[in-house]
Order: C-alpha cells, then sequence, then structure tokens
C-alpha cells in the first residue's frame, strides 16, 4: 500500500511538470514566431477589456473638448 501511495505522489509530482518535458511552440522558427504573435496579441488585448469591463475607455469630463460618450 506504501509502495502504491509513493508511486502515485511521484506519478502526479512527474505529471505536473508535463509542461517543461513537452515544448509548448514549435521547433520551427517561422512556426513559432507565429504562435508567439498570437499568444502576445491575445495578452495585448486584455488590457482593453480590463477597461471597458471597469468603465475606463469612457471619454474624460474634463477634457478641453465635447464629447458625447455615451450611445447614441
Amino acid at each position: 500500500m506504501r509502495n502504491l501511495l509513493l508511486v502515485l505522489a511521484c506519478g502526479l509530482l512527474l505529471g505536473t511538470t508535463a509542461g517543461c518535458m513537452i515544448p509548448a511552440y514549435s521547433a520551427d522558427p517561422a512556426q513559432r514566431t507565429q504562435q508567439l504573435l498570437y499568444t502576445s496579441e491575445g495578452l495585448r488585448q486584455v488590457l482593453d477589456e480590463w477597461e471597458r469591463i471597469w468603465f475606463l475607455d469612457q471619454p474624460d469630463h474634463t477634457s478641453p473638448y465635447r464629447t458625447h460618450g455615451g450611445i447614441i
């Protein structure tokens, strides 16, 4: 029973490190560049979504220009 638990614990520990043993991106430089661009493009849009959720993308009321800021 002790050996079984030891094997399961080792398997669990080794199973969580599979991301380090298996490469996340392709070995081909052109394809890897494309994959990294797609990944960074998705992360770049997180800031826009955050501002939209918290209504930070609305125009500032202290701006010198008159803007509507609502839905027309």
